[in-house]
């Protein structure tokens, strides 16, 4: 089936279902949501494909009409899109920044210069494609999104973030502490033939 947004053009939402399931490579337990009115209400943005139009789960701004997002991944991505639901009327965002694998970041944070950014279109069907430049984005193990306004609401809202690209195991390592023997002492080492040489010896 095909869409048409307001961008003018029609997408093919089959297509793209197949394609945006990188939520699944999302370390949920880890995301975090600034400025989020509802506590824990951030990460409930990243669902399935088919989920994407449930509007009874999303986020909305609390202070101000501002909303960032840390994600961290549970390997390494290779970004290659993203799709935006915002919220109904004026509360849908209008530009959204995106940072590789800053962690942590604040609002503060931020304000530097982004790997990319993107005005955002009302979406109402989630089929809007903003296409990412794949040369900036490989090799990502932590995305920050920055949504920095909207429509002219009080409050931004956002009901879906769809994340299409490739995802490989992460090859990030802890490190290993071996220790060693300055003299290496005999007794320590003792094989079984040793042992049975050393007795040979006492009963002789």
């Amino acid at each position: 089936m095909e869409r048409q947004c307001q961008c003018g053009g029609s997408h093919d939402e089959r297509e793209l279902g197949v394609q945006y399931n990188l939520y699944e490579k999302i370390d949920l337990q880890n995301v975090e949501c600034l400025n989020e009115l509802a506590e824990g209400s951030g990460v409930k943005v990243f669902k399935s494909w088919e989920e994407r139009l449930d509007h009874t789960k999303y986020v909305e701004s609390d202070v101000d009409e501002e909303l960032l997002f840390n994600i961290p991944f549970t390997g390494d991505i290779k970004l290659k899109g993203i799709i935006i639901v915002g919220g109904p009327g004026e509360s849908h965002p209008t530009e959204v920044k995106l940072f590789k694998n800053r962690e942590g970041m604040t609002f503060d944070e931020a304000a530097s210069e982004p790997e990319q950014k993107f005005e955002l279109v009302i979406d109402q069907y989630g089929v809007h494609e903003y296409p990412v430049k794949v040369a900036k984005f490989s090799s990502m193990h932590y995305l920050t999104l920055h949504f920095t306004g909207n429509q002219g609401a009080e409050r931004t809202r956002i009901d879906y973030i769809g994340l299409k690209g490739e995802w490989s195991p992460g090859h990030r390592h802890g490190v290993t502490i071996c220790s060693y023997e300055a003299i290496p002492q005999h007794q320590d080492h003792i094989t079984s033939d040793d042992s049975h040489s050393d007795f040979s010896r006492e009963v002789s």
